[in-house]
């Protein structure tokens, strides 16, 4: 597509060599893409990425040399890589080539050659440079810049095309020092006037080739379109080709990389998500090592929970070491316990107690060589994807979390920004990412609760045993802040539901069992733990029984559930003694008393309305038809029967429109005898089954009675709902 435009009106008879350049054809096979690295960092692999997306040319300058140009932070510095440019561009023989330098780092193509070729040469330029809003380092060279018709009047080196000759032209005065400032060196040449018509300079003042981000951020948008992402200039109205995350801009390029280019599509969702992966199927050998760190920093509902999953985790045991840190007095048992159990199922397992010290978490991995993996894990964390290990292990990130959330709230284990300060900020795609709208692998820069990180990582670039310590930030965000400090990125990954993350607000631990009392913080895992496997299938599978008229039967515990009740009464252990006189109730009598202990006096109450209502008001509103319920009660207890204590209970009718009744152990292995018989039916339950409830109208029809324990303790749930 044509030549480059003839610059001068005259032609000499004779063959000008500068003039023979102007005619050069823009080939695509003629722009070579140069970048310094003397690093193969997380920025730079992404770089190369997408420059073979669209088949770019790459030399890449200054590898395996040591870095001498400043760290841009405390001072400006970058001259190294004018020097390696000016040493590579003498190399070259061919005049006819286009050169376009760039940062590989924070830098990622968003369209290819050929537009930028384009852009280019629509520019009647011979070098072309980006453009900034902002003048940096020195601001006292403000008033030398040329003024431009439209955009950005100041110039930012990270990014230039031009043609070989004119670029070789403006670096051969280089003699400057390896961290002297690159930028200052090219705004004296541009600022010169002489200097910049020589070499014919111009800026890419409305980003048409070049978007630098720093003080550009509110201009800067993702469009989508046709299956493919942009990055879209509003103010402009442009669609740079490159975009550089320069300055403090790191979290924004990484933002954009998850979309661009075509990372991410709306089309296709995730493009690159099962690219470079270790499969670990193919594996001949054995699978990685990998040291499992449990964090217990406070009490912690569903704790026997957790490491009950743990086991369950899809991974070969013998190449799994535990490290469990623990800071809380209370769950000592429920660790001690686990590991008497299941500790020699695991090749090694260290226990830190509360009163014992700790290096950095990280640290036994980082000094075992065969560690190849460290998976750190707080216990709050509820991992329900039993692959979690094996699949974060595939992804070959270097660090990789899974996505968990607080259900029913837009909380998760990672940030989509940052704020200034450094804390939580919502990325624009944040919400859709949480709620599943968009699946994928995500480069983000917080990451908490659960991840992984690659044991070489940790011997290599996180070297630092106080990783995690910080005055001001606690060991997450200082972890967090000193990876992304060294330039490796962190990622989340939302394409399988891996879990969610308990909440340990209010919890007490003043019972024996204090999960019980978990329904409303966290209701899924009190459901799963206590709820019977069988009741979400109750009306599709025609689960509930009717045992005798008007009675209904259905499951409604788990067997867990009925224990920690039994447990917890016994441990409560102030029992009724089964006399008329009783204090607890409204008039001090009751008619027809029992051995019991009232849900009220272990302080159960209410969490007891919450089952009742979730669990068991539903039930009743289909199987009495036009009768609502809000599951009121005066009396709800636990009856216990024993042969030589109170071993039946008398006919008499429930002060309630209807009774619940579950049985909370089990007929033989627990207790002999007892069950229920409805008088004005002549029909008896003799078999109770565990966790089951009975449901049956309280008043004027189901006059009814214990039936004798013969042997053994009988224990059952009963309310009165509706009095």
């Amino acid at each position: 597509w044509g030549f480059a435009p003839i610059m001068y009106s005259t032609i000499s008879t004779k063959v000008n060599p500068v003039l023979i350049f102007y005619l050069v054809s823009l080939s695509i096979n003629n722009l070579l893409v140069l970048t310094v690295a003397t690093k193969e960092t997380d920025g730079f692999r992404r770089f190369l990425k997408s420059a073979k997306h669209f088949n770019y040319t790459i030399k890449v300058l200054g590898q395996g040399q040591k870095w001498k140009g400043g760290d841009y932070v405390t001072a400006p510095g970058g001259g190294q890589k004018v020097r390696l440019l000016k040493t590579a561009l003498e190399e070259m023989k061919k005049q006819d080539k286009i050169i376009l330098f760039i940062e590989s780092y924070d830098v990622v193509f968003a369209s290819g050659p050929k537009e930028l070729l384009k852009k280019f040469q629509q520019t009647r330029h011979k070098v072309v440079f980006s453009s900034e809003s902002l003048i940096w380092p020195d601001r006292h060279m403000e008033d030398k810049h040329p003024h431009v018709r439209e955009g950005n009047r100041f110039l930012g080196s990270g990014g230039f095309i031009g043609y070989l000759p004119n670029i070789r032209e403006m670096v051969a005065d280089w003699k400057g020092k390896d961290n002297d400032s690159d930028q200052l060196f090219f705004t004296k040449i541009y600022i010169d006037p002489v200097k910049r018509k020589s070499i014919n300079i111009t800026l890419d003042s409305t980003c048409r080739m070049f978007q630098n981000l720093h003080g550009a951020l509110d201009e800067v948008v993702l469009k989508f379109e046709n299956g493919r992402v942009r990055a879209r200039n509003l103010l402009f109205d442009t669609l740079p080709v490159i975009i550089h995350g320069n300055g403090p801009t790191k979290l924004q390029i990484n933002y954009l990389g998850n979309y661009i280019p075509n990372t991410w599509t709306f089309e296709n969702g995730c493009t690159v998500c099962h690219q470079d992966l270790r499969p670990l199927t193919a594996l001949k050998s054995e699978y990685p090592m990998v040291l499992i760190g449990i964090f217990i920093q406070q009490p912690t509902p569903f704790v026997t929970v957790f490491f009950e999953r743990l086991l369950k985790l899809q991974y070969p045991k013998n190449r799994l070491k535990l490290l469990i840190f623990n800071q809380e007095v209370h769950h000592e048992r429920h660790v001690s316990s686990f590991l008497h159990d299941h500790g020699n199922l695991y090749q090694n397992v260290k226990f830190i107690r509360p009163e014992e010290g700790m290096d950095g978490p990280a640290d036994m991995c980082r000094k075992d060589k065969d560690c190849e993996y460290f998976f750190s894990i707080d216990i709050e964390v509820v991992l329900k994807e039993e692959n979690t290990l094996k699949i974060l292990i595939e992804q070959n990130l270097p660090i990789v979390a899974p996505m968990i959330t607080r259900v029913g709230r837009l909380w998760s284990n990672f940030w989509g920004a940052l704020s200034s300060d450094g804390y939580y900020a919502r990325s624009e795609d944040y919400v859709d990412i949480v709620q599943g709208r968009r699946v994928g692998v995500w480069n983000v820069p917080y990451v908490s609760s659960v991840y992984l990180v690659k044991g070489s990582l940790l011997r290599s670039e996180l070297t630092d045993s106080e990783l995690f310590n910080s005055h001001i930030l606690d060991p997450d965000m200082a972890y967090c802040h000193s990876v992304r400090n060294k330039g490796i990125f962190m990622y989340v990954t939302n394409m399988h539901t891996f879990g969610r993350i308990l909440s340990t607000e209010n919890y007490q631990t003043d019972h024996l069992h204090n999960d019980l009392w978990q329904i409303f913080e966290n209701p899924e895992e009190w459901q799963e733990r206590y709820i019977h496997e069988n009741y979400t299938h109750i009306m599709k599978d025609k689960l509930i029984e009717t045992p005798c008229p008007d009675v209904y039967w259905f499951p409604v515990f788990s067997d867990v559930a009925c224990d920690h009740l039994v447990e917890e009464m016994e441990h409560f252990g102030q029992w009724s003694g089964g006399r008329n006189k009783d204090s607890r109730i409204q008039g001090g009598y009751e008619n027809v008393p029992t051995v019991d202990i009232h849900m009220n006096q272990i302080n159960f109450e209410k969490n007891w309305h919450k089952f009742l209502l979730e669990y068991i008001a539903p039930i009743t509103e289909k199987m009495y038809p036009g009768y609502y319920t809000k599951a009121q009660f005066d009396l709800a207890f636990i009856v216990r029967y024993k042969p030589d204590e109170q071993p039946s209970l008398r006919p008499h009718h429930d002060a309630s429109t209807f009774t619940i009744n579950i049985a909370l152990n089990q007929l033989g292995p627990d207790y002999q005898g007892g069950g229920c018989r409805f008088l004005r039916y002549d029909c008896s339950i003799k078999a109770p089954r565990k966790g089951w409830a009975l449901m049956h109208p309280g008043r004027l029809t189901h006059y009814h009675e214990g039936l004798p324990t013969t042997a053994g303790v009988r224990y059952i749930a009963v309310s009165f709902v509706d009095p």
